[in-house]
């Protein structure tokens, strides 16, 4: 009878481990596949994370998408959740993650999504999607005009690969530019030139920190002046080290950043953070407030803010009586070789989420189509300083019309939101993408930090040596665990590290049940041979 129930103890202990590791395997999902048709017969939900910035007309454009599409596929509902920052959403789906909650459609990043994919089978992957006759880019069964894939800008769609796979669609675009105080670099004696260069701006802002005897600045007559400011120190470093062809990262996940050209260009910037030339969004606040207020003459920012910048801006978070007219000039970002120009492209893409039910899948990447269509398309650049991702959408007499408006009003028109796109539009080639890769978001940051740190010290009166610069590299380093992140050279394939502590007693855990078993029977199977 012992015998029996200590049987009994250990079955029931070997089955409660089993469901205990089937339930943390639940997440992992097989690879998606694509239903020959789309089961119109049943209601479908599904849920769309989007961001918004607060901006009520670009709500009002995911609301009329969704009620378009709905309207198209009347068996599916889209539930829109808004957020105000991409950190959000990232750290929300992290977190849905491990409880299979995830949504269907997120707006994200490249950086982020890699993250996403260490867990198995939580994204789906979209290229055959995209290949699909049916239900593809442009298929004979999509109930709208949908883009092909030709009609894809290129060096978008390329962002959205990783590890040889395509795991999102590219959304809006936007690159940063200098924005420009005309009047205050000609009070300075300066002519603006037709490139902008990082040594222009170190000289004309070197230029402006003289003072009157009241302490004032002479250049504008206020108490405050700070000539460049950046709004993204992590932009800032990463576009400066490709201008110079330096090292920052490789697709395999190698951290290539602590090189002597980072740390010539930490110095250069030491210097005019040193005299107040310079200063950062993080430091002193947001670019366009100071240049808004006649206080800063260059300010480095996205073109998607370009709404925020200008005496006429249409969004401004300075009180009216505070604002300085003035005559805004919009450049590229500022080069080191102006012959051969660099510039980053940025700007969120949508991802589709892994579930059980392939026709939510299905679902799901049909409204992620819809976003792409040229009405969604055109009618979201038009709020920021973003340019469609589609070809159609760039070449359409809809868009074209809009951009030879510029000027006509301070909204819609806003010459500088305008010429912002415009920009954009016109070095489409000369963009790039940094590596993507599970740990790529903690080295973006981390690419930030340096300068951050940097204008830190000196605003201190701290010296910034080689001994700093040594010490700042291990810092950072170990802030943002740079040295665990490991991706094997198999495309895709991250290397995660050693099992969780949880997973590894699990494991042990259910290798003692069996031990025991076996222990148990071989006790049977000898008292029996003992029996006469």
């Amino acid at each position: 009878m012992k015998g029996k129930r200590l049987l009994a103890f250990m079955l029931a202990l070997l089955l409660f481990c089993t469901l205990f590791a089937g339930c943390h395997g639940a997440r992992e999902r097989s690879d998606f596949e694509i239903p020959e048709t789309f089961d119109e017969s049943r209601d479908l939900e599904i849920t769309f994370w989007a961001k918004n910035d607060t901006n009520r007309v670009q709500a009002k454009i995911y609301e009329d998408a969704a009620a378009e599409f709905e309207a198209l596929y009347p068996n599916v509902h889209v539930n829109i959740r808004l957020y105000t920052d991409y950190g959000n959403i990232y750290n929300d789906v992290i977190t849905n993650i491990t409880t299979n909650t995830t949504p269907n459609v997120c707006i994200s990043y490249p950086d982020h999504i890699a993250t996403y994919l260490t867990g198995e089978g939580v994204m789906a992957p979209l290229d055959e999607l995209m290949a699909d006759k049916k239900y593809g880019l442009g298929g004979k069964e999509v109930r709208f005009e949908s883009p092909s894939r030709e009609e894809i800008v290129p060096q978008f769609l390329k962002e959205c690969t990783i590890g040889g796979k395509t795991y999102a669609m590219p959304f809006m675009r936007s690159t940063e530019a200098c924005y420009v105080n005309r009047d205050l670099v000609e009070a300075l004696g300066y002519t603006l030139p037709e490139t902008m260069t990082w040594d222009y701006i170190w000289e004309v802002s070197e230029a402006a920190m003289k003072k009157n005897e009241d302490g004032t600045f002479a250049l504008n007559g206020q108490k405050v002046l700070i000539p460049f400011i950046d709004q993204s120190t992590d932009n800032m470093m990463i576009e400066m080290l490709r201008q110079k062809g330096a090292g920052y990262s490789t697709s395999a996940g190698d951290i290539l950043i602590f090189n002597d050209d980072t740390k010539d260009i930490l110095y250069t910037i030491s210097e005019h953070a040193a005299t107040g030339a310079f200063s950062t969004f993080k430091i002193s606040s947001y670019p366009g407030n100071f240049l808004n207020a006649g206080q800063c003459i260059f300010a480095v920012d996205s073109t998607a803010g370009s709404t925020w910048l200008g005496a006429d801006a249409p969004l401004m978070d300075i009180a009216p009586d505070k604002v300085v007219r003035f005559n805004l000039e919009v450049f590229p970002l500022p080069q080191f070789d102006p012959e051969h120009p660099q510039m980053i492209s940025q700007g969120p893409s949508v991802c589709v989420f892994n579930k059980e039910d392939p026709q939510e899948v299905l679902a799901s990447w049909l409204f992620v189509q819809y976003l792409l269509s040229d009405k969604v398309q055109i009618a979201y650049s038009e709020t920021e300083g973003y340019v469609p991702v589609t070809t159609r959408a760039q070449s359409s007499p809809e868009y074209q019309d809009y951009l030879s408006r510029m000027g006509e009003d301070t909204d819609v028109h806003y010459e500088v939101k305008i010429k912002a796109s415009k920009i954009l539009l016109a070095h489409v080639e000369d963009t790039f993408i940094t590596p993507v890769f599970n740990g790529s978001t903690s080295l973006r940051n981390a690419a930030g930090q340096l300068i951050e740190n940097v204008v830190k010290s000196r605003r201190r009166k701290e010296t910034v040596d080689e001994a700093y610069m040594e010490k700042l590299f291990g810092d950072v380093t170990a802030l943002y665990r740079l040295n665990q992140i490991s991706v094997t050279q198999e495309a895709g394939k991250a290397d995660l590290g050693p099992l969780p502590k949880m997973a590894v007693g699990l494991l042990c855990g259910l290798g003692a049940v069996w031990v025991l078993i076996g222990v148990y029977a071989l006790y049977g199977v000898l008292k029996k041979k003992k029996r006469p």
